[in-house]
């Protein structure tokens, strides 16, 4: 087949001149008014609307994630915004480019781990030998275990019991959020540290009994996040804090330049 002959295919959507169809549905009767954004995201990464209790579940995901105050990823879109007013577009990127494995982002880090220690689901299985396995693969690379500890919350990521109570009155509490608890109770014992399941590593496994692919659970950080920027240049613009943030590091950071006659 030669390249002009090779198959471009979508299955997502189409228009005509009065009529737009997603996922096979008709969007402005069927969709509109319907559907909240979360059930939307939903049906973009499934191609079918949530039942009930998925819907539950996945909205609270994606929200868990919106907000979280002032983070590097809302530090950065209000730098952004600052410097480029114009852009709003713009600075919500430039935070959400922040979005990797330290931050949001390790949700893909918790699916993919989690699906490569136990890539069919077994409510039976040995989840403290599995565990272990990989608690100590990542210790060999000397990489951090992802889904697991918190920079602030200690000794509990308080967003991680309500996800998993939500899970348990939904029906997702399985093996992989089991596996998730595991590999944070072994991590935690091989370290000496405090690491608890944390928001992401909770979403991660979510993520997993909801069969998503590894590869779009960093998309849920990403959508979620946007909603939560958006809302933080909306307050840069009116009590902006960027530039005295800019002014006080710069200050710091070249305090030794200014006084170094004194040293």
């Amino acid at each position: 087949m030669s390249r002009k002959d090779k198959d471009i295919r979508s299955d997502i959507g189409s228009s005509t001149p009065d009529s737009i169809t997603v996922f096979g549905k008709d969007f402005v009767n069927g969709i509109l008014g319907h559907l909240n954004l979360g059930d939307m995201g939903f049906l973009e990464l499934t191609g079918r609307v949530p039942n009930a209790d998925e819907s539950r579940m996945f909205n609270a995901m994606v929200v868990t994630l919106v907000e979280h105050g002032i983070t590097p990823s809302s530090i950065a879109a209000r730098m952004t915004y600052m410097g480029a007013p114009e852009s709003l577009q713009g600075a919500v990127a430039a935070g959400l480019n922040g979005l990797g494995t330290v931050f949001v982002g390790s949700i893909e880090g918790a699916a993919k781990m989690l699906y490569e220690a136990m890539p069919t689901p077994d409510r039976q299985a040995d989840f403290k030998a599995l565990a272990g396995t990989a608690v100590d693969a990542f210790r060999a690379q000397k990489k951090i275990v992802p889904g697991i500890g918190h920079p602030f919350h200690k000794p509990i990521d308080p967003r991680t019991p309500r996800l998993l109570a939500l899970a348990r009155e939904t029906g997702f509490d399985g093996p992989y959020v089991t596996l998730m608890l595991a590999i944070a109770d072994d991590a935690a014992v091989k370290s000496g540290k405090v690491l608890p399941a944390n928001a992401t590593g909770a979403i991660g496994a979510l993520c997993c009994e909801m069969g998503f692919d590894w590869k779009v659970c960093r998309g849920l950080g990403v959508m979620a996040r946007a909603v939560g920027l958006v809302g933080h240049i909306l307050e840069e613009s009116r009590r902006p804090m960027a530039g005295e943030i800019w002014q006080s590091i710069e200050a710091r950071a070249t305090a030794h330049l200014l006084h170094a006659d004194e040293v």
